[in-house]
């Protein structure tokens, strides 16, 4: 299944990392139930400030795949995203989809896109690319 956002695990992370709120196009927001369970879901709306200044910090910004191709164009120029199909030999032939995203410095191989952006934002801030 693909993904439409990043996860509330790799959003922090990437906030971590220094990544431009104002970048975000998409938050989770989150609501305490009467047996103080939280129910997290991802929207798509508001600005983040907007939604800061509303909700205080119940608020967590996540990227989607445009806001995050949009981000490493912006830091590294030029990047190429492709979708592989590998096909494997072995006792079974199975099919595997594959998205390969490359800058002149890495190549990110994941089964989901907005995966590979994460782990390609990752590894350039590790090397201080970014």
């Amino acid at each position: 299944m693909t993904k439409i956002c990043t996860t509330i695990e790799q959003s922090k992370k990437l906030l971590k990392l220094g990544v431009d709120i104002n970048s975000a196009d998409m938050h989770y927001a989150t609501w305490t139930i009467l047996d103080g369970e939280f129910i997290v879901s991802p929207n798509q709306g508001s600005t983040i400030e907007n939604l800061q200044e509303d909700y205080g910090n119940q608020i967590i910004p996540c990227w989607s795949l445009t806001s995050l191709l949009d981000y490493i164009k912006d830091k590294c120029g030029f990047f190429e995203l492709v979708y592989l199909r590998i096909t494997f030999d072995g006792r079974e032939n199975k099919l595997e989809n594959v998205y390969r995203l490359s800058t002149d410095v890495y190549n990110v191989y994941q089964k989901d896109a907005v995966d590979a952006c994460v782990e390609l934002i990752i590894k350039l801030h590790e090397q201080k690319l970014l």
